[in-house]
């Protein structure tokens, strides 16, 4: 599963690991992705969407509806 969200567009963030003696390391900071399921009245079905957890509070505050309509418009497959 790709570490990008579907609402926000999050995806990961690069830096270093510091170890003790001052080495430094690359690694990978991810985003909390979860993969949800969404019933959507204006599609009549269920969409399954990789969301981070910014993105799952945007979808309560703005709701599904708005939601997917803006995904669906950037060309984006639910």
């Amino acid at each position: 599963m790709a570490a990008v969200c579907q609402v926000l567009g999050t995806s990961p963030g690069f830096g270093h690991s510091i170890s003790h003696s001052h080495v430094r390391t690359k690694r990978r900071f991810d985003p909390n992705i979860q993969r949800k399921r969404y019933w959507v009245p204006s599609l009549g079905r269920h969409v399954r969407l990789n969301v981070s957890v910014r993105g799952i509070r945007t979808i309560d505050r703005r709701g599904i509806d708005a939601v997917v309509a803006e995904i669906l418009a950037r060309g984006e497959k639910v």
